[in-house]
């Protein structure tokens, strides 16, 4: 049996009501998320939850981060990474690593994400700009990109849902 996230949409609900003021209890959502999503083949059953999940990790975070979550052929998690660091406006995202940890990680498809601490989650030019080059250079080695996240806060966006990928 494939291993799935360990939290319900309901409890995901109940910790963002408390969001705000019970960072422990949030840490340790995070961390069983985590957990559950190092075992290779768990299963990120909906969008729904992998916006959720996404955003318990991203939300908090004071800086930008971008994250790679990478999938098998049918689409089960290999692994999550925090690929780059950078600063409250803005990060650094290198294309070559990005197909590089894809081919380690023998990935047929990749989700990205990334936080804006600004608290807007509309994607910018910059961001559009990047995840097509990463979808092109990711393409010449039969890697799928499914989706882009954008973590603001309480709103996620998909670009996927917005016809952007």
């Amino acid at each position: 049996m494939k291993p799935t996230l360990a939290l319900s949409a309901e409890s995901v609900r109940q910790l963002r009501s408390h969001y705000e003021n019970d960072t422990a209890l949030i840490a340790a959502a995070v961390e069983a998320l985590k957990k559950t999503l190092a075992v290779r083949g768990a299963a990120l059953n909906s969008p729904a939850t992998v916006r959720e999940y996404l955003q318990l990790v991203l939300a908090p975070l004071n800086r930008e981060v971008f994250m790679c979550l990478y999938l098998d052929a049918q689409n089960r998690v290999i692994a999550t990474e925090e690929a780059f660091q950078g600063t409250l406006t803005q990060t650094s995202v290198y294309p070559r690593e990005i197909v590089k940890a894809a081919l380690r990680h023998n990935a047929g498809a990749v989700i990205f994400a990334h936080n804006h601490p600004s608290g807007l989650a509309e994607p910018s030019h910059a961001d559009e700009t990047l995840t097509q080059a990463l979808k092109a250079a990711l393409a010449l080695v039969d890697i799928r990109v499914l989706d882009h996240f954008i973590v603001a806060g309480l709103g996620v966006i998909s670009f996927a849902e917005r016809g952007l990928i």
